[in-house]
């Protein structure tokens, strides 16, 4: 396998991911790498000669299963997804989620929210003591006023940092806002804070998926696959 698949921890999390997947569903597809090499490997093995019906969390994952021949759907209507399947930044060993590191979090919940059964496919560093252990906690917050949201955060979290993009202006996510990447400490509450940090005036969500997983697919560097559930 190249690409995306040439790393023997996705591939194997990816090709268990694929197995779930069956032709006459309708499935939510999130964002970031494994997602890709997800829609990757669907281009390459999908019986047809009906497409799969997906919606899509973010652009990029849109444009990717555009192009790999995937029926795009909206969640206009009162749609259940038969499947999602997203990634994660950090998984913790209650399988509560940290993501958010591509900035498409608040798409992502709402794909998640409308599926029957969530699949998370992670390579086995993903797998952390606690959440915030590697990675900063994104939360999305409007643009409007942004500074004054930022001296909220800094209530509840040690720091909250507006994140650029690469070429230095600040990052906007596909729905308008900006993002403020956050300290977890180890000792917090998280239940309580995704529940503080929701009911904070300016900010639209966060990056906590406290009880979203139903399945992780964790890939190791040999080629095997943990599963875990929730």
């Amino acid at each position: 396998m190249t690409g995306l698949l040439g790393d023997p921890a996705r591939a194997a999390a990816v090709t268990a991911a694929r197995a779930r997947i069956e032709p006459g569903m309708t499935i939510g597809l999130g964002s970031g790498r494994a997602v890709f090499a997800l829609v990757d490997l669907l281009a390459t093995t999908w019986p047809g000669p009906r497409p799969l019906r997906a919606v899509a969390a973010s652009a990029r994952t849109e444009a990717r299963a555009r192009a790999a021949g995937v029926e795009l759907v909206g969640l206009d209507e009162d749609r259940t997804l038969d499947l999602a399947v997203d990634g994660a930044d950090e998984v913790d060993p209650a399988l509560r989620l940290l993501k958010g590191g591509g900035g498409a979090l608040l798409r992502e919940k709402l794909v998640i929210a409308a599926a029957r059964h969530v699949v998370i496919v992670a390579e086995s560093p993903k797998l952390v003591p606690h959440l915030g252990a590697t990675k900063a906690l994104p939360v999305e917050v409007v643009r409007f006023a942004w500074p004054a949201t930022r001296s909220r955060l800094l209530t509840l979290l040690p720091t909250a940092t507006l994140r650029p993009t690469p070429e230095g202006p600040p990052f906007i996510t596909d729905e308008g806002h900006h993002l403020l990447d956050c300290t977890l400490p180890a000792t917090t509450d998280l239940p309580t804070l995704a529940t503080t940090l929701k009911s904070t005036l300016g900010v639209v969500d966060h990056g906590l998926f406290i009880d979203q997983a139903d399945e992780v697919l964790v890939g190791h560097p040999d080629g095997s696959v943990q599963f875990l559930h929730r």
